[in-house]
């Protein structure tokens, strides 16, 4: 097999067995990422070289690379250590180049590894290291073990019996056990498979609005407890409610370490089974709790990210009302609604401010105000930010609509997380520079309805809350995921070469926050683009940036009909060649796709991956991936959490989906949560598996608490509940037990972390 750079043909094959992916796909996949390709690119352009990986398999491959590089570079530098102190025999060299697991890794350097004085280095410096050896070895001696320990004594070193001598033997003894690789990765396994989180509430905390409750006494398996109740146990304990420990049986955590230890019976026996306790109880116990403390961490880590990736990756590919023009509204009482009308391309047209609730006659000026806008700029939608006064402010408009018998004309509540962080951003600023940060936040909140992926873009994604515990994860780790999303989605859509903004253009494939602010220059200077070609004249895009991102960029009315299309410029040759075969133009198979019925793929010369692309491509040429934008329709009569009423059936659009349920805007200010067991009448195990952000949704509500502002609702009581199988005499099959799991997830309600 060809090797890779810096990796050896025994971890590619390992990334490939572990990912259960083809060893030519990955080798294939690995050298094009090495070779500065980007995940998109890859994953659609070409599959032919990698077997068809997906962008999922190709991003779970890159994650693979880093941390197998980082594995590389870890050990370069601890053999290198280790050789540095002449102990680096050619066994722990060949153990150290045969883990593939980082803390195996760092368990094998622990003897080796600078440490500060302990007990046993004390021991060392009295000359006790060969009666720890005489104990460790097992072998026995002529002279029984209280007279060779007797031969230890010195005064002079402060070795003053016997008994003190066996005692420093024992320090060292501890110490070599507690950095034994294979009794640490034991007790790791046992901690894993029998540990439970305990969590307990630190004595006088203060938890004003008991956000912690659940978790004064709480305890659940280290294996299953799930990472929204992990991160939650985390929360309360960085902020000083809870405390957390991870617990093990005493007697079989030394059971295992026996196991490892003790060889044969002797005098030297007791002596080894203080020693074992003693590693346990000072230095081994901790230590490996501190580990899994920290994969548990990783862990939830992970998982909270991947449902961030998720809500966000369902929010940016919502489906977008399109190019019309919007009167945006970011609602507001005592200081007004700010209103801004943008074209159908984005751009500002006219704000201004309307006083709904402030004066005697605020809604008859606004009235007018709103219809003499609504008027001259021929606006087709409006768009209502969801925050404070934002039901009054769509009932309002609502009944202006109404009122005038406006039916071509549709009001619509948008999501305005992280607007107000957009409006007070440099891109803001650079944008609108002479606009009040309201006003900015009420052309986002128009423009979010038009096209939801293009002003996203613009705001922190973080900002955007449809995570679970953010801000207690790996920041670094959720940036670039969050990013990656980004990139995704960007380039699964098409990004407009002479509409879209710098800060859409920098995530298209092998495109920079630099290279996307010269492509605005070079066509606020020369004009819009012609073709995709036209873009190698934009300063710092050379041909391997070309060869990234021509594919995703669109140019709408060009010189070639295909740059509006995914077919990418390498492949126009293919298309001549199917224009060819049937006799017809470019510009009519595009205006005809019908025609390409007559097409015999073998008679291609491409791959029979990228021949299927592009014949779907043709056959809806420039077509958005997005669904169909559809409004979703509060009802009128509900404006207040105090008009929900048990029993009520309401339309909402789901906010935010949890690893314990979704989360649903009802038009009341605040969010319902449908619990996963109200998801569906057969088991869920994730909430995503039902439903996604940005979904419209009926729910039943089935419980209200206006002081607590806890909304519980169901989305399974709307629907009957599947026929439960018959046995063979006729009668209801038995209905299977629940699992704990199960159980768990049908009885808890989590509302603490959104």
């Amino acid at each position: 097999m060809k090797e890779t750079k810096n990796l050896t043909p025994g971890i590619v094959l390992h990334i490939a067995q572990s990912l259960n992916l083809p060893m030519r796909g990955v080798v294939a996949a690995i050298e094009l990422l090495d070779d500065g390709g980007t995940v998109p690119f890859i994953a659609r352009y070409r599959k032919e070289t990698t077997g068809n990986l997906d962008e999922v398999q190709i991003r779970s491959l890159e994650e693979k690379l880093a941390y197998f590089r980082e594995l590389l570079d870890r050990r370069e530098t601890i053999l290198a250590s280790i050789a540095g102190q002449g102990e680096l025999s050619e066994e722990l060299k060949a153990r150290i180049e045969a883990t593939l697991d980082k803390s195996e890794l760092e368990d094998l350097y622990l003897p080796y590894k600078p440490k500060r004085r302990t007990k046993a280095t004390i021991a060392r410096e009295k000359g006790l290291e060969p009666l720890a050896q005489y104990l460790w070895a097992q072998q026995g001696a002529e002279l029984p073990l209280a007279e060779f320990a007797a031969m230890f004594v010195h005064a002079e070193l402060g070795v003053a019996s016997a008994g003190e001598a066996l005692e420093g033997a024992r320090h060292i003894v501890a110490e070599w056990i507690s950095e034994d690789a294979a009794v640490r990765k034991a007790l790791r396994q046992l901690v894993l498979d029998e540990g439970v989180v305990a969590s307990r509430k630190v004595t006088d905390a203060v938890d004003e609005q008991k956000k912690f409750k659940m978790y004064y006494e709480y305890s659940e398996p280290v294996k299953t407890i799930p990472s929204h109740r992990m991160l939650a146990i985390r929360r309360g304990e960085s902020e000083n409610v809870l405390y957390f420990l991870i617990e093990v049986e005493t007697e079989r955590a030394l059971a295992v370490v026996r196991r490892h230890v003790l060889h044969q019976q002797g005098d030297w026996t007791p002596q080894l089974e203080l020693a074992i306790d003693d590693a346990w109880k000072r230095l081994l116990n901790s230590s490996i709790q501190g580990e899994i403390r920290l994969d548990l961490k990783r862990t939830s880590d992970s998982e909270a990210i991947k449902v961030f990736r998720d809500n966000l990756y369902n929010l940016l590919l919502a489906p977008p009302a399109g190019p019309i023009s919007v009167l945006g509204i970011d609602p507001g009482l005592r200081t007004g609604c700010k209103v801004a009308v943008v074209d159908e391309t984005g751009k500002l047209l006219a704000h201004d401010v309307l006083y709904l609730h402030t004066t005697k006659h605020g809604n008859d000026e606004a009235w007018h105000k709103l219809e003499d806008l609504l008027r001259r700029h021929c606006v087709r939608a409006i768009a209502i930010g969801n925050g404070t006064a934002s039901r009054e402010t769509d009932a309002f408009v609502r009944g202006f609509l109404r009122a005038k018998g406006i039916a071509n004309i549709f009001s619509v509540t948008v999501s305005e997380a992280g607007a107000s962080v957009y409006s007070a951003s440099a891109v803001a600023r650079q944008e609108f520079p002479d606009l009040d940060l309201t006003v900015r936040g009420a052309i986002s909140i128009a423009r979010r309805l038009q096209d939801p992926l293009s002003e996203l873009v613009k705001v922190d994604p973080k900002s955007i809350g449809v995570g679970q515990y953010q801000h207690d994860v790996d920041q670094r780790q959720l940036q670039q995921s969050l990013e990656s999303v980004i990139e995704s989605c960007v380039n699964k859509v098409g990004v407009d070469l002479n509409t879209s903004s710098w800060t859409l253009l920098r995530f298209v494939a092998g495109i920079n926050e630099r290279t996307a602010l010269n492509i605005v220059s070079y066509r606020n200077e020369k004009g819009g683009f012609r073709s995709r070609a036209q873009v190698l004249q934009v300063p710092g895009i050379g041909p391997k940036t070309y060869e990234q991102a021509a594919g995703f960029l669109r140019i709408r009315n060009g010189d070639n009909p295909l740059d509006m299309t995914a077919v990418h410029p390498e492949s126009y040759a293919v298309v001549e060649q199917i224009a060819g075969l049937l006799n017809a133009s470019v510009e009519q198979i595009i205006q005809q796709p019908q025609l390409l019925e007559k097409v015999n793929p073998a008679q291609l010369s491409a791959g029979a991956y990228t021949v299927t692309d592009i014949l779907a491509e043709l056959r809806k040429p420039g077509r958005d991936p997005r669904d169909t934008f559809v409004a979703p329709s509060f009802d009128d009569a509900v404006h207040e959490i105090s008009d929900v009423q048990p029993g009520m059936t309401l339309e909402g659009i789901v906010t935010n989906v949890t690893k314990f349920g979704a989360f649903v805007d009802i038009g009341v200010h605040q969010d319902g949560l449908v619990h996963v067991s109200e998801l569906s009448h057969r088991f869920i195990k994730e909430p995503a598996e039902a439903v996604k952000t940005g979904q419209i949704v009926k729910v039943k509500v089935l419980s209200v608490d206006a002081k607590a502002k806890r909304i519980a609702l169901s989305i399974k009581a709307l629907s009957a509940p599947p026929t439960r199988p018959r046995s063979r005499n006729g009668a209801p099959a038995p209905a299977q037990p629940l699992s704990m799991n199960e159980k768990l997830a049908a009885l808890s309600m989590k509302w603490a972390g959104r």
